[in-house]
This record gives C-alpha cells, sequence and structure tokens, in this order.
C-alpha cells in the first residue's frame, strides 16, 4: 500500500482551498462576534458517555471508539460538537443569564452520512442558552442566513418543522428510543406503506395522525391551514404551530431571496432537538447545506437544565460552494542578498503586501497568489510596477 494514501473518504484540504477556507472562518467568526457570541474550542476526544450524553444512536453509530490507556475507559472522537458546547455552558460557565457560543472544529465520522463525501469536516455553529422565547431561534435563523449570505450564497432554501408535533401526536404513550427512532425514520422516508403497517400497534386515531404528518409538507401557509385541520387537538401540537407561524412570519422579513416550506416529517438531525427545527439548502448541494434548531433536553441530561438552541454547517461544504474567489494580488521580486531591495520588501510588507522572492528567470508555481506586480531596481532604487 501506497504511504501516501489517504483512509476513504478523508482528504486533503490543498493551499488555495485552505485559505479559501480561512478567509472564511475569519469572517463569519467576526460576524457571530459583533453579535455577541464567544468562542469556544472543546477538546477533539472526550469519555463516550459524557460525549453521547442526551443523543440518539445515530450519533453512536457514527462516533470513532478507542481505549484510554490512561483510565482504561472508553473514549470518543467527536462527531458532533453541540452536544460538548452545552456541556460547557451546563459546567464549565454555569452563568444563570443568557449565553452566546460559538465554535469552529474538526469531526469525524465513522461512517460517510448520507449524501457527503466526506467522513471529515469542519463543524461551524453558534449556540444560545438560557433564553426559551421564540427571539433565541430568530437569531439563530438570521444569523445562518447571514452566514451563507457573507460566502456569496445568496439563493436559499430553508425548511421549517417542530418536534412538539410528533409529540403532541404520541401523547403519554411511553415508546423505547429503538421504536422512536424505527418512526423517525419512516417519517423521514415518507415510506406510507411500512408506516401503516408499523402503525397497527397504536390506536387507529394515533396511527391516522402519524399518516397525514407524512403529507403535511410544502408552502408554509398552506402547510400550517391543513395542519391545523387535520392534525388532532393537543396543547403540544397548537403550540407547536403557534411556533412555527410566528417564526415563519419573522423569517419571510429577513429578506427577499428566501424560498420558506414545512415539512412536519422532517426529523433528520441527532434526534436531541425538542422544538423548533429547521434546514438550509442551496441550489448546489442535493442535502441540507445546515441544520439547527432547539434542543433543550441535551443540557437537561447534563444534570442542569438550560433553554437551548443554535445551528452548524460543515465549513468545508460552505467554502467550496462559495463563489468568491479570495486569492490574493502578491508583488514579485528577485531573490538576491541586496540591502536597498530587503528595505522595500520590508516597507511593501508592513504596507500590507504579499511580496514573494523567486531566484531570477524562475516563476511562481502559487495557486493562493497571483503576482500581478513585480519590484524592479531603477537606477539606485527599487519600484513596483505592473507584469
Amino acid at each position: 500500500m501506497n504511504r501516501w494514501l489517504l483512509p476513504e473518504d478523508i482528504a486533503d484540504v490543498l493551499p488555495a482551498e485552505a485559505r479559501k477556507v480561512e478567509s472564511l472562518r475569519r469572517a463569519v467568526l467576526d460576524l457571530y462576534q459583533s453579535y455577541g457570541y464567544e468562542l469556544v474550542a472543546p477538546p477533539i476526544l472526550e469519555f463516550l458517555d459524557s460525549l453521547l450524553t442526551g443523543t440518539g444512536s445515530d450519533l453512536n453509530l457514527q462516533t470513532f471508539k478507542l481505549v484510554d490507556q490512561l483510565s482504561g475507559r472508553t473514549l470518543g472522537l467527536r462527531a458532533d460538537m453541540t452536544p460538548q458546547v452545552a456541556r460547557i455552558d451546563a459546567h464549565l460557565l454555569n452563568r444563570a443569564e443568557v449565553t452566546r457560543l460559538c465554535y469552529v472544529g474538526s469531526v469525524a465520522h465513522a461512517r460517510t452520512p448520507v449524501g457527503s463525501f466526506a467522513r471529515e469536516e469542519l463543524q461551524l455553529g453558534a449556540e444560545i442558552y438560557g433564553c426559551a422565547g421564540w427571539e433565541a431561534d430568530l437569531e439563530a435563523i438570521t444569523l445562518l442566513f447571514k452566514t451563507l449570505s457573507l460566502a456569496g450564497l445568496e439563493k436559499v432554501y430553508s425548511d421549517f418543522s417542530h418536534a412538539g408535533i410528533l409529540a403532541g401526536i404520541l401523547g403519554d404513550q411511553k415508546l423505547d428510543k429503538e421504536t422512536i427512532e424505527v418512526l423517525y425514520g419512516l417519517l423521514q422516508s415518507k415510506d406510507r406503506p411500512r408506516l401503516i403497517q408499523w402503525s397497527n400497534c397504536f390506536s387507529p386515531k394515533v396511527a391516522q395522525a402519524l399518516l397525514v404528518l407524512t403529507q403535511l409538507n410544502g408552502p408554509c401557509a398552506e402547510v400550517l391551514v391543513r395542519a391545523k385541520q387535520e392534525l388532532p387537538k393537543h396543547p403540544a401540537i397548537d403550540q407547536a404551530l403557534t411556533d412555527l407561524e410566528r417564526l415563519v412570519s419573522a423569517t419571510s422579513k429577513l429578506a427577499s431571496n428566501l424560498d420558506l416550506s414545512i415539512d412536519l416529517a422532517d426529523l433528520r438531525g441527532y434526534q436531541y432537538h425538542s422544538g423548533v427545527m429547521f434546514a438550509a439548502y442551496v441550489d448546489q448541494l442535493p442535502q441540507p447545506i445546515a441544520r439547527g434548531g432547539r434542543y433543550d433536553h441535551v443540557s437537561q441530561a447534563f444534570g442542569r437544565p438550560r433553554p437551548a438552541t443554535g445551528f452548524s454547517l460543515d465549513l468545508l461544504i460552505l467554502a467550496n460552494l462559495s463563489p468568491l474567489n479570495p486569492r490574493k494580488l502578491a508583488v514579485q521580486a528577485p531573490w538576491i542578498i541586496d540591502v536597498d531591495l530587503e528595505k522595500a520588501i520590508a516597507s511593501l510588507r508592513g504596507d500590507g503586501e504579499v511580496v514573494i522572492q523567486v531566484p531570477v528567470g524562475t516563476t511562481i508555481e502559487a495557486a493562493e497568489y497571483e503576482c500581478d506586480r513585480e519590484l524592479v531596481k531603477r537606477g539606485n532604487a527599487w519600484e513596483v510596477k505592473n507584469k
């Protein structure tokens, strides 16, 4: 085997792309800072039981596991940073008021996610803790759209759902985690024949409501009207529909280029959401470019209940889709020993210019830079001229 080969669906990030990723990372984090978000950097390894607290089995299946030689306990290589940030808020910061946190770091998946081409992501996200109001959800959605706009992705399609709908349909029925996950899969795939067969164990009212859920998708106003008519009356369902109606109305005013829809059977994610859920799509990508929503139960699983909402996305995908070209213009200079030349180069670099020295008679091979000027000697002085 060639020693330079990487594992399947693992890739290097080469110079031009790496610079684009880094430029976008800086711009996005500056945007988040302008809203008052504080940057955190959780460790890439944690004890497995902490890493998976409050999450579903799909995150467990996506997590690489290894044994800690110091403690003998099982460690996990994170596949999602959201539970880690919830842990930081709950136990390390331990604040009583609203806390805004953001993060960016590598996550690894044991299996290539459906619709993806990589098992490693550079996950970027923003989370709001301590605010149960819908204003926090709106801020998270606003920040997500601003992030996509900052990357030059102007046409965005957003899909809304709500975990409270299913909770209201199931009511007081106690279902184990495995049963809930099967139900999520059937609803998400909208597999009506299997859902009809599988839901025979429920009352006819519940089975019919689950079937209706698979058809409640499309334009927001239309879906909300049908949901109020066709779903059973339950306080959790009524509250969920009210939440969606208010949030969709506010979101539609954010920009004119947003295309909003609702899919009440879309329950994708790591199954820790407890309220409004949203996904963002762009034309160049078949799967969502970002997902988010409310997940109040994760902090509760850490022993300190805290309302929470936020979103995350893969910065590598965002940079790859971004039409922005951050290729830097540079000045070419000869690679010779000359005191006056060194002073001229230092002056240019001090002014923020990129100056690349190359041996006389050679050219620059750098995908990240474009040398549109060069330093030439005229008389006793070094001057910049266009190439």
